[in-house]
């Protein structure tokens, strides 16, 4: 980038000269990068800067993210590629630039908000960079999300010299693992390598004198007695390939056979996966305040996984039923949920449960009613210690992993993994730092309603504190050559006046890793599967999108021989419902070609208790009057049931609808993959996760949320083609099942989870992967940074200590 600069100031100075002071006579800032792309296009289509179109310059510009202004200085940081940031300082007037700091750019970026700040006046840095300088870290941006991969390959070979000098770690590890008191794998006959692969040699030789289907209770004796315990396998045959694995391991580790053996270790029958926000139940609880697809994911992610972990369980010979426990809050105003319930067992399961416990005040008193997720900081101290005793008594013991959902419960992990010494996972589902242009920057701005302050201090102690991560895309991590990614954002920013991040998460950190989930087989499956469907329930699904009379609901269709454009999902700015309903009112077109189903929300504002929720259903309100839609749009103001939901998408696909994610941005898009499971045509967000999840034109369509218009000619050219080509919906369907089938399905997700769980669980007891000196960094963080923010929640005066 210096050579690239220095040479066009050479060559083109004057040009460069004005389009600077194009920027700075803009007159605002911050310049966000389509502002200053649309300057520099502009500018190329003048007689002054039509010599920089075919110039580095364009190559800079579109790489260049965001622009600081305070003339005669503009301040540019620059993303050269996906998770590369660079950062350069111009001054206008002289036409010199420096390559700068991250820190320097943060510095001036919080001028613009704090004013000319004091020269003398200290901010806290938060720089985790230090504490990683000899951590095994990925180098190629491909390679990112593929942490376990990388740290298989990576000390492999680290491995294989330490055993060769006599290490013992490995040996020690597989005697570490008990269940109910009873010690599996090994025990304490072997004391070295040498020895244990003796035990192997004569292990294996006992074996092949008997039939492999013969179980452990036939060899177990004579195997105890040279040193092996149960969980090598149920019969000789599973026994045999799984000591196989070891003595190839102990003579020369390979990654492949690294992450064969460790996924068959028995080392988790105990789960517990939290998420504390909104009302986690099974009934009645979807479309509420802070309610929506991360419950649906969990309830799903729990039955595969506890499926996933009886058949390991089974297949390494142990007769033990494994615990799940879903963690999330009590509350005894429970608007017609379960919520209000301590336990309650999971649906579909054997011995998976939802574990509620309430939040307490300051005394002790419970909490009784809803609290959003942007407010429930004080609580959850006080709530990871309740739950701390609750999950011990419930699950006899200490759990074997831990999972966090969201940022609360990503911190309540976090704590209380530290306090029971457990691998911690992290899933954001959604990260709120991306959804609110500059809500870093502006967070003071931002604090009463939604204290950013507490948030992005919370995910960024989560992040560096958990084993693993796991995103459903690779977007999620590092976005694409023209976004930023959501944890790439936690790189660096600034809080003004509360602390400034110039090395936050790392995304080259092996930590990170790309599962993604699918949808219930049980519930969502091809409409064309006949035999399956669940036909008493047309009628009902008729009534409500068709009758008249049924409560809660807007509009009636009335030509019923035009497909439905369906969409569901919570009812907020950043789903854009309203956004997708403008679209369709402006589109005459479209309006000719399709009527709109959709399923969102409450239709009566004074039946919802949360703010966002009641403006976006004004605004959907006046859209329907001003466009004169009551006769082409079916609001419904409903919580379906699963089972209902997946028969109206199939429905919907009878009929040659099409389903649509309209999402400003959407982190990974389950209702995408339900109605694509479904066989429907679906049209998503190209911001976020089903940009990964539709092959465009093959499996489904990108739609660019940010342009309505063009969006809505896309969905009516498709029906206009659909009209004379009526195999063109069916190839549509077919791709989208296709897809679906080879990349996002929960049996894929739980054997990924279970595997992964294992071999960070590994590299944490040989390694120094646990890193306890960032870990320290970031319990200070905690108590001086976040536990005072917290209490300024609950006592608003207290922001006062905001401002220093």
């Amino acid at each position: 980038m210096k050579e690239i600069l220095t040479e066009l100031l050479r060559e083109r100075r004057e040009a460069i000269y004005l389009l600077l002071h194009r920027y700075v006579n803009l007159g605002k800032p911050l310049l966000l990068h389509s502002d200053l792309w649309d300057e520099f296009e502009r500018f190329c289509a003048s007689d002054e800067g039509r010599d920089l179109c075919d110039t580095g310059l364009s190559d800079l510009m579109r790489a260049a993210q965001e622009a600081v202004i305070e003339s005669p200085w503009l301040y540019v940081s620059v993303r050269p590629a996906v998770a590369r940031w660079a950062y350069v300082r111009f001054h206008v007037d002289a036409m010199t630039y420096h390559e700068i700091s991250v820190s320097e750019f943060m510095r001036f970026k919080e001028r613009q908000v704090e004013g000319s700040p004091n020269p003398d006046e200290w901010m806290l840095e938060v720089d985790l960079g230090p504490f990683n300088r000899e951590f095994p870290k990925l180098q190629e941006s491909r390679s990112i999300g593929r942490g376990v991969e990388f740290l298989n390959r990576r000390l492999s070979s680290q491995l294989f010299q330490d055993i060769s000098k006599g290490d013992k770690r490995l040996l020690d590890f597989l005697r570490l693992h008990q269940v109910q008191g009873r010690q599996l794998m090994l025990n304490e006959r072997t004391k070295t390598v040498p020895e244990l692969q003796r035990a192997l040699r004569l292990a294996d030789q006992h074996l092949s004198e008997h039939d492999p289907a013969a179980s452990w209770e036939v060899v177990g004796p004579r195997l105890e007695g040279l040193g092996f315990e149960p969980g090598w396998g149920r019969s000789v045959d599973r026994i045999r390939d799984t000591l196989g694995l070891l003595s190839d391991i102990l003579e020369a580790p390979e990654p492949g056979n690294l992450e064969r053996f460790l996924s068959r270790i028995p080392m988790i029958f105990n789960l517990v996966i939290l998420s504390p926000h909104g009302y986690f139940g099974q009934a009645n609880v979807l479309g509420k305040p802070d309610t929506g697809g991360q419950v649906v994911y969990i309830l799903d992610q729990v039955r595969a996984l506890e499926k996933e972990m009886r058949q390991r369980i089974a297949e390494q010979g142990l007769d033990i039923e494994p615990q799940i426990l879903v963690v999330s809050r009590l509350i005894p105003e429970a608007d017609g949920t379960t919520c209000d319930q301590r336990i309650e067992s999971v649906m579909g399961t054997h011995s998976t449960r939802i574990l509620r416990v309430p939040f307490r005040g300051e005394q002790g008193e419970i909490i009784e009613h809803w609290i959003s997720r942007f407010e429930i900081w004080p609580y959850l101290e006080r709530f990871t210690n309740d739950v701390e005793r609750e999950v011990l008594a419930e699950l006899g013991g200490r759990p074997d992993l831990i999972i966090g959902n969201y940022s609360d419960g990503n911190l309540v992990a976090t704590l209380l993994a530290q306090r029971l010494q457990v691998t911690q996972c992290t899933i954001a589902h959604a990260l709120e730092k991306t959804k609110y242009l500059y809500s870093d920057l502006y967070w003071r701005e931002n604090e009463a309603q939604y204290h950013f302050s507490c948030q992005f201090t919370a995910d960024l102690i989560a992040m560096n504190t958990a084993d693993f991560i796991i995103t459903s895309t690779y977007q999620e991590i590092v976005g694409r050559a023209d976004t930023v990614g959501q944890y790439e954002t936690y790189g660096a920013f600034t809080m003004p006046g509360l602390y400034r991040v110039v090395n936050g998460v790392d995304v080259f950190d092996p930590k990170f890793n790309i599962v993604s989930p699918g949808a219930d087989a049980e519930v969502y499956f091809p409409y064309s599967e006949d035999d399956r469907r669940m036909k008493g329930l047309h009628q009902e699904i008729a009534a409500l999108i068709y009758d008249e009379t049924q409560a809660e609901v807007r509009g009636h269709l009335v030509d019923r021989e035009k497909p439905i454009l369906f969409t569901m999902a919570r009812l907020d700015r950043i789903k854009n419902i309203a956004g997708f309903v403008e679209w369709y009112g402006c589109s005459d077109r479209l309006r000719e070609l399709a009527n709109v189903l959709v399923v969102a929300g409450h239709v009566d504002p004074a039946r919802s208790n949360d703010r966002e929720e009641r403006t976006q259903i004004s605004r959907m309100h006046e859209l329907i009057d001003h466009y004169g839609l009551d006769g082409q749009v079916r609001w419904i103001g409903a919580q379906l049931e699963k089972p209902f939901a997946g028969e109206l998408y199939r429905y919907i696909a009878d009929s040659g609808g099409a389903f649509v994610q309209p999402a400003l941005f959407e982190a990974f898009g389950l209702t995408v993959v339900e109605a694509m499971t479904s066989g429907l045509p679906t049209f998503a967000t190209r911001y976020g996760g089903p940009l990964e999840i539709i092959e465009h034109g093959k499996s489904g369509f990108h739609i660019d949320p940010n342009h309505g218009a063009e969006s809505a000619e896309m969905i009516a050219d498709f029906f206009e083609r659909c009209r004379a080509d009526r195999d063109h919906w069916r190839r549509i369907s077919e791709g989208a099942l296709h897809r679906v089938q080879a990349r996002y399905t929960w049996e894929l997700y739980a054997e990924r989870m279970m595997t992964l769980s294992r071999i960070y669980g590994f590299w944490n007891y040989v390694t120094n992967l646990e890193r306890s000196e960032t870990r320290r960094y970031l319990e200070m963080l905690y108590g001086l940074q976040f536990r005072p923010l917290a209490r300024a929640v609950a006592e608003p005066a207290r922001l006062d200590y905001l401002d220093g």
